[in-house]
């Protein structure tokens, strides 16, 4: 936790227009991981799916390639 210590004392020293800046990129950032987040949730969702379809003998061939 201490370096989310240090970040904030560097944020709060810096000038409101570059406080806004880093405010703008810290939603990219979440905004990229919640993207990121449901990506790998569809993934785990549809591996079970997926499995069925894709796992079976007439398509075994297709393992060793």
């Amino acid at each position: 936790m201490s370096n989310a210590k240090a970040l904030m004392e560097k944020i709060q020293a810096l000038p409101d227009a570059r406080i806004a800046e880093i405010e703008d990129f810290v939603e990219f950032v979440a905004g990229r991981e919640r993207e990121r987040s449901l990506t790998r949730a569809a993934t785990q969702a549809s591996n079970a799916a997926f499995t069925a379809i894709w796992d079976n003998p007439e398509d075994a061939v297709y393992d060793a390639l």
